[in-house]
C-alpha cells in the first residue's frame, strides 16, 4: 500500500534524479554543461521534483511555454538530504517559511492522463541561499528527456498507456532517515 506522503524516485547508492522542465534557452546551455549556467537564473527558488509523472502534469507534458525542454538532473543524495534538512514545509507558519532556505510541498501525485491521486508527491523549492551549491556541487548529471516525453505523451494520447507506462522512469520509495521524514511530514 502507498504511503500518504512519500518521496518515490529515481535513484542509486550515491545520486537521486529529479525532474524540471524549462524553456530551450536555458535547457541547452545547462546540457552542454552539464550542470545549470546562465541564462539558469542563481537569484530565484528553483523548484526540484522526483516524481517524473507529477512534472509531466505541472507541464503538460512539455507542451506549456517557458516548460517544453524537461530534463533528468542526477544530484547527490548527500545534497538532496541537506535540502530535505533545511526544508520548512509550505503549510507552517508563514513567518517561518519566509526565512527558510528550502521549502518543502506536498501535491497530488497523478496518472498518466494527469488525474489526481490519494497520495501526495514532494517537490522542494531550494532557495536562493543555495541555489549555487546545487548548481556548481549537487548536480552530478543532466539529461534530456523531451524526446521520450513526447513519445510517452502520444501513446496517453492515442490509448497505449501499457506501453505508455513501460517508458517511465522508474520510481520507488526513497528510504529517508526518520529525522529527515519527521521534519518534511513524510507518512
Amino acid at each position: 500500500m502507498t504511503a500518504l506522503r512519500e518521496i518515490r524516485a529515481d535513484f542509486d547508492d550515491r545520486t537521486i534524479v529529479l525532474y524540471q522542465a524549462y524553456a530551450p534557452a536555458v535547457a541547452e546551455p545547462a546540457l552542454t554543461a552539464g550542470r545549470f549556467v546562465p541564462p539558469f537564473s542563481f537569484g530565484r527558488m528553483t523548484w526540484i521534483k522526483p516524481s517524473f509523472r507529477w512534472l509531466m502534469h505541472r507541464s503538460n507534458w512539455a507542451q506549456k511555454p517557458g516548460q517544453t525542454r524537461v530534463l533528468a538532473v542526477r544530484i547527490t543524495r548527500e545534497g538532496w538530504e541537506e535540502a530535505l534538512a533545511r526544508a520548512v514545509p509550505t503549510t507552517a507558519d508563514p513567518a517561518g517559511l519566509g526565512g527558510a532556505e528550502v521549502h518543502v510541498q506536498w501535491d497530488p501525485e497523478r496518472t498518466l492522463r494527469g488525474a489526481a491521486l490519494n497520495h501526495y508527491s514532494i517537490q522542494v523549492g531550494v532557495g536562493r541561499s543555495l541555489i549555487r551549491t546545487f548548481a556548481e556541487e549537487w548536480v552530478t548529471g543532466i539529461t534530456d528527456l523531451t524526446p521520450r516525453v513526447h513519445r510517452i505523451a502520444a501513446l496517453v494520447r492515442t490509448g497505449q498507456s501499457a506501453r505508455a507506462q513501460r517508458l517511465l522512469p522508474p520510481e520507488r520509495p526513497y528510504p529517508a532517515p526518520a529525522a529527515l521524514a519527521a521534519r518534511i511530514g513524510l507518512g
